[in-house]
């Protein structure tokens, strides 16, 4: 059957009018097929895979991943934060600082992400349901290919909705009027069913660039399910707040021994396939972000994929623009950025450093030439630069809302550290020395691998040393991806670390303690350029006077840069006991009395 864009358009628009969310009746009211039969839908290959494609339309919703789980989940830890969490309570720092209400003013609309979280697992449950039965899905066939895909979208959407609410309605088969109202199901059952449906999913889909269908991250392959596999039997197996407490599974499915084994096997399938690599530059995998790069086998092994006109990742965590200039027409930027202490975190040859941390903003444009310089900011208040319109080479951003790049839900450096973690709760320190050299080998010129790789890792004897280096790496891996929140909850460091952060800022603002040789004065001018910053006085141990050779000078690390209140407000409630979001008011109001909240709210 051959078939034209029409067609392809019309089936998308069919399960858009079919998709069925947890908290509206009205959907039951219409009809869940169309005249074109789900026979003909799920046996026609390009009418499903557009049926499949269509899953992904709720990441890029108004209020779903775009505009309020991707931008808000994820801060504050102890490598970064909210830049104005000292705001609560607003809204908006509400959900940053451990003290979200059911009625936040930003999350308690019936089409936020819980919703469109729960119409993506409609509209996957329908695809699943369809392939099985009219597809003859099978490993290495097309149908098969598309079956792996709609079963790990399924798991992305549960998988966030756990770590972010805990306990949810578990819904596996397309809603019927009989099952449109359902309780809350034990998150230990729904990481078991998501665990099997990846190992079902892994053995359907093809590695990267075996196929057509896996030549680009925005569409699922074997690296990728199984490094996601290996992420939620990690999770599965950690602490996290319970209604009786924080504490492991008692499930003996989800016991540390077996998750990890199977993690550390599937972290180990991915490194031996040969399929995806490292970057040989760390600073080349996120100007590949911001380039639209999404060619398969590099690092990023998936991606939440977002068209030109939607999507907020630049918006919201890029180096802020406080005006249309030179590299973009869209004045955005800076809600988020690493904690003050973090640039002095890395060792001064780390080259992540300077991707990851960024002490400027772009200024106001002249308004004669459009053209915008970089202004020093205060301690207090850094950027990550991870993100950045001045890396979009490929196109120029204009629209008012959305920038269209891609977030990267999973990295292979992630899969390397969990295959190190896994294998040092196993085996020991000398099994996990691999992988974590791996990363290091990578942070470090080759000229610091003597001391920054083989000496300290040859020092990491003990379970307990590397375990910490290994947390120690993931901070300075992955500063600024937003994924710090649920390993730190998953170690049970949650409340620790936050406090810990708290007093390294104290000490960062006095210069004691480790932040000692930290310079209290910054000098600085532009380059030839007229636009760029150099600066002396920012890395630890530049304390000369340099007034004579730069044209500025500011205080930095001085106490009315980095006030009390800012500190603080890192958290506003115990973060142990709020680990997850309330699920918000309207839905609990529409849940025909299933639903409830735990954790006090």
């Amino acid at each position: 059957m051959t078939l034209n864009m029409k067609n392809l358009i019309y089936i998308i628009a069919i399960f858009l009018a079919g998709a069925v969310t947890s908290c509206s009746k009205d959907y039951l009211d219409a009809p869940t097929k169309s005249s074109l039969d789900e026979s003909v839908i799920f046996s026609t290959y390009d009418l499903a895979k557009s049926a499949v494609d269509g899953i992904k339309i709720d990441f890029g919703e108004t209020d779903s991943y775009r505009g309020r789980f991707l931008p808000w989940y994820g801060m504050n830890t102890d490598i970064e934060w909210y830049n104005s969490s000292e705001k609560y309570p607003d809204g908006k720092a509400d959900l940053c600082v451990y003290a979200a209400t059911p009625t936040n003013s930003q999350m308690n609309k019936t089409r936020n992400a819980w919703a469109k979280m729960y119409e993506g697992i409609e509209r996957a449950n329908m695809c699943i349901k369809g392939i099985k039965t009219y597809g003859d899905p099978q490993p290495g066939n097309d149908m098969g290919q598309l079956l792996g895909e709609a079963l790990t979208l399924r798991a992305v959407y549960y998988s966030d909705l756990l770590k972010a609410w805990g306990d949810v309605p578990a819904r596996f088969e397309p809603i019927t009027t009989a099952t449109l109202y359902l309780p809350k199901t034990s998150r230990d059952s729904i990481y078991k069913k998501l665990i099997a449906d990846l190992g079902e999913a892994e053995k359907l889909v093809a590695w990267p660039n075996e196929s057509s269908a896996t030549s680009d991250v925005e569409h699922v392959s074997k690296a990728f399910v199984k490094g996601f596999r290996a992420r939620l039997c990690m999770v599965a197996s950690g602490y996290s707040q319970y209604p009786d407490g924080i504490h492991r599974s008692t499930d003996p499915d989800l016991s540390v021994d077996k998750m990890y084994t199977l993690a550390l096997q599937e972290c180990q399938d991915v490194i031996n396939s040969g399929t995806v690599h490292l970057q040989p530059s760390f600073e080349t995998v996120f100007k590949n972000n911001c380039n639209d790069v999404i060619t398969a086998g590099n690092e990023s092994l998936w991606e939440i994929p977002f068209a030109d006109g939607r999507g907020r990742m630049l918006f919201t965590f890029a180096v802020r623009h406080k005006s249309a200039d030179q590299f973009t027409g869209q004045p955005k930027g800076g809600q988020a950025g690493p904690l003050p202490y973090m640039y002095y975190d890395y060792n001064g040859q780390d080259t992540r450093r300077d991707v990851t941390c960024v002490p400027y903003y772009w200024g106001m444009a002249d308004p004669n030439t459009g053209i915008a310089q970089q202004e020093l900011s205060d301690i207090d208040t850094w950027y990550f630069g991870k993100y950045r319109y001045e890396w979009m080479t490929n196109r120029r951003v204009t629209s008012t809302n959305d920038d269209g790049v891609n977030k990267i839900y999973m990295r292979y450096a992630e899969v390397i550290l969990m295959a190190a973690e896994a294998a040092n709760e196993l085996n020991g320190p000398s099994a996990a020395a691999p992988y974590l050299k791996m990363i290091r080998e990578r942070a470090f010129p080759q000229s610091e691998w003597t001391d920054e790789v083989d000496n300290y890792i040859a020092g990491l004897t003990t379970k307990d040393a590397m375990f910490n280096a290994i947390v120690k790496e993931n901070k300075l891996e992955f500063t600024g991806e937003m994924i710090r929140k649920q390993s730190l909850i998953r170690w049970n460091l949650l409340d620790t670390k936050l406090n810990e952060a708290k007093a390294k800022m104290y000490n960062l603002r006095a210069r004691t303690g480790e932040y000692a040789d930290v310079p209290s004065e910054i000098y600085y001018d532009y380059a030839d350029d007229g636009v760029t910053l150099k600066m002396y006085g920012l890395n630890r141990g530049e304390t000369q006077d340099k007034s004579g050779d730069y044209a500025y000078h500011t205080s930095w690390a001085d106490p009315s840069n980095l006030v009390d209140s800012k500190v603080e407000s890192i958290y506003a409630q115990d973060p142990d006991q709020h680990q997850f979001w309330p699920i918000w008011q309207v839905f609990i109001d529409a849940s025909n009395g299933k639903l409830t909240n735990d954790y006090g709210y």
